[in-house]
């Protein structure tokens, strides 16, 4: 008996020739992109050339650098939820949709004159931008940065509005931001794209400059500039208003001039207190959480920028600002004591912990250089290349409230 041939019929057909351009364009993808894990990522802003380098955490390689991101001057990251994409904020206004697989701009729109910073939604699908120029909030939409909501803040003067600072996402579809001028914090609730809701607390201290949010996303504490102190909310009870707290700190001893403002955005919350930068003066701020009184002013070695807790607690680690800019010191948060001093260069500008905390990546801007210690043994570990280094993001932020 002859055997047959089997025959194909055009389905058949159709579907063996794209399952062989399926394989085609599976191949030309994984040749342009990386697959990979995304854990294990982040982004260090080269602010003098307007490019961002992808890195890997573990192996403490570069992946790829990123050219034509505008003014990185003041620049800063957050992450979608899978943690393949960083939303880059510049200083000249610019939003970038970055794909880190791929090492590539997916998008980049102009939004504003002059940006500070900005948040991602609860649920990854809104980005939202502060701005200095023109003032107020957009609210854009994560997949493409369509513009969903145009949020302005309050007029100051004829044709300018108040500065916004300090923009933080917050639990139940919520942003959060500070007015610089007006001395207000607002709340925008964004459960309803088409129809944001905005919560005005009014007369909340004189200039607000920067925020952090807890990391159970409760309060939002806001530093003052034009004040010894700091504004605080609770969002669990709005109607409640702001609260001063630390309030007089400082009192009696001259304030030393400022040469950059402190930051807050890396918040330091350990062992049931909140440490937190003093403006003008060589100290660390120790206030019990609940109650939110001062505890303690730890002396340092300078003006502090970044007061950052490790992510167990049991450490803070401190930079600052000049002259004393090329020092960093870690604090037991325990005994409150200095507990080590490292001379890492000039133009130290940021650090970023590792997800659990065996490693901190710091840049030394004038050394065009980021260095790795170990936390544990204070040892440095390892150097990445970096032209004029400054914000260090690591995408594990796709994950916490308010980073």
């Amino acid at each position: 008996m002859n055997a047959t041939k089997p025959s194909l019929r055009p389905s058949a057909l159709f579907s063996a020739a794209a399952l062989i351009t399926l394989l085609a364009l599976t191949t030309t993808a994984t040749a342009e992109c990386q697959i990979r894990g995304t854990g294990d990522l982040g982004t260090i802003i080269e602010r003098a050339t307007g490019s961002v380098l992808i890195v890997d955490r573990t192996r403490k390689e570069r992946l790829a650098r990123i050219e034509g991101l505008g003014d990185l001057s003041h620049a800063s990251a957050v992450y979608s939820p899978d943690g393949r994409y960083a939303y880059l904020f510049a200083r000249d206004g610019g939003l970038s949709k970055i794909d880190l697989l791929c090492g590539r701009i997916e998008k980049r729109i102009i939004q504003g004159g002059n940006s500070i910073g900005g948040a991602i939604s609860q649920d990854g699908k809104l980005i939202a931008v502060s701005n200095y120029e023109p003032g107020g909030v957009k609210i854009f939409a994560a997949s493409d940065l369509t513009l969903v909501a145009d949020i302005p803040s309050t007029a100051i003067a004829e044709g300018k509005n108040a500065k916004t600072v300090g923009l933080v996402d917050a639990p139940n579809q919520q942003f959060v931001v500070s007015l610089y001028d007006s001395g207000e914090i607002w709340i925008i609730d964004m459960l309803n794209p088409q129809q944001p809701k905005i919560t005005q607390l009014k007369n909340i201290g004189k200039l607000p400059y920067d925020a952090l949010i807890t990391p159970d996303g409760r309060y939002y504490i806001s530093g003052l500039f034009g004040q010894d102190g700091l504004a605080m909310v609770d969002l669990w009870h709005p109607e409640a208003g702001s609260q001063t707290i630390l309030a007089g700190y400082g009192k009696g001893e001259a304030q030393l001039p400022v040469y950059k403002m402190p930051h807050l955005e890396g918040w330091a919350i350990a062992n049931d207190h909140a440490f937190l930068p003093a403006i003008g003066h060589h100290q660390v701020l120790v206030a019990a959480t609940g109650s939110w009184q001062q505890r303690a002013a730890i002396e340092v070695h300078g003006q502090p920028v970044f007061v950052m807790a490790r992510p167990d607690g049991r450490q803070i680690w401190v930079n600052f600002a000049l002259p004393d800019n090329d020092t960093v010191q870690v604090i037991d948060s325990e005994t409150r004591q200095v507990i080590k001093t490292l001379k890492t260069g000039k133009g130290t500008l940021h650090m970023e912990f590792s997800p659990r905390g065996e490693e901190i990546w710091i840049s030394v801007r004038d050394s065009d250089a980021v260095q790795i210690y170990d936390t544990r043994t204070f040892a440095l570990k390892a150097t990445i290349a970096a032209k004029s280094p400054s914000g260090i993001f690591f995408t594990s932020r796709a994950q916490q409230i308010g980073l």
